[in-house]
């Protein structure tokens, strides 16, 4: 089978990627293009895995290049997005511009094309602050940040798609995922990386809320899974674990594992407006399981555990006395 990943180039797109390539799939990978010729973190990949990839260059913000990266594709896991929250503040024109338009393109494409399968990326933070836990698919959607309203209107758009147009899509909505190749804008890099840098203060935002980790490696093969299975099309579907732990109760646990004497400082830069924080994202993947037979599996010492060995061998990859938006 033939399958595109837009934003293989990403931290996501990179492990889904390598994840196809091992199961066998002949995997176009659609990244930014840039003039330095880089594809990202699949530059990372062994050398037998890249020269297996066909690689395109382009922006899924052009509808033209969009159609043409997917001709001749069966299955398309549709990941370009922008992603950071904080940057969504200063840029939300951008957003709607990558995450919007970069969808409306996307099912455009598959419309146009006929494409046998198409999985559209969500995130949890569309449901915002959890009125009701676990969020199940049922859980009412709340923007509250301009990231998470353009998803919003992807997922949306991706739902009419699939009732006017028929097209045979699946909308995947993974909770916050971690692991390897993840930049510092996220929180456990940030935290990692600091500590392995020897800083004796961690300086992170807001410690209450609780988030519901998945592993970068089961949210690719929750990908894997959906895209299998029919009885997913037209459906939303989480990528959860159905455990929380706050940012504060994280922080402490990597602290013991790298540098018990550390102490956490919080900064005011790196919290968001009070209606905008997501307090509270505990998942349940009991859809994804009925579907699929799958759940994730990895516990979150052992994925905490492989993020740092991980991080600790690209250091030069994080810029630890600045503060990624």
């Amino acid at each position: 089978m033939k399958v595109l990943v837009t934003g293989a180039d990403g931290f996501i797109g990179s492990h889904l990627t390598e994840l196809l390539l091992e199961l066998g799939y002949d995997a176009r990978a659609f990244v930014l293009y840039n003039s330095f010729g880089s594809w990202g973190w699949l530059d990372t990949l062994p050398r037998e895995k890249r020269d297996a990839l066909d690689v395109v260059m382009g922006d899924v913000r052009d509808p033209a290049f969009v159609r043409t990266a997917m001709k001749g594709v069966d299955c398309v896991f549709h990941l370009a997005a922008l992603i950071a929250i904080p940057y969504s503040y200063y840029a939300p024109d951008a957003y709607v511009d990558t995450n919007i338009k970069g969808t409306l393109n996307v099912l455009n494409a598959a419309r146009e094309l006929g494409t046998e399968r198409l999985l559209i990326t969500s995130t949890s933070e569309v449901y915002g602050t959890a009125k009701y836990v676990p969020i199940d698919e049922k859980h009412p959607f709340q923007g509250q940040s301009p990231y998470s309203a353009t998803k919003i209107g992807a997922d949306r758009l991706a739902e009419s798609y699939y009732r006017s147009f028929h097209v045979p899509l699946t909308i995947v909505r993974p909770f916050n995922t971690y692991g390897p190749r993840q930049s510092a804008r996220a929180v456990i890099p940030t935290i990692i990386s600091q500590l392995l840098a020897g800083y004796d203060e961690i300086k992170l935002g807001s410690l209450t809320p609780t988030r519901d980790f998945v592993f970068c490696k089961d949210t690719a093969r929750g990908f894997v899974e959906l895209s299998k299975c029919k009885e997913a099309i037209g459906r939303e579907v989480n990528i959860a674990t159905g455990q929380e732990i706050s940012i504060g109760e994280l922080a402490q646990k990597l602290i013991q594992m790298i540098r018990p004497s550390a102490k956490i400082v919080c900064q005011e830069q790196r919290q968001r407006p009070a209606a905008s924080e997501v307090e509270r994202l505990l998942g349940s993947s009991e859809l994804l399981y009925s579907l699929t037979g799958f759940k994730p599996q990895t516990p979150i010492e052992v994925g905490l555990k492989e993020t740092i060995a991980w991080i600790r061998e690209h250091m030069d990859t994080y810029k630890v006395d600045r503060y990624s938006l």
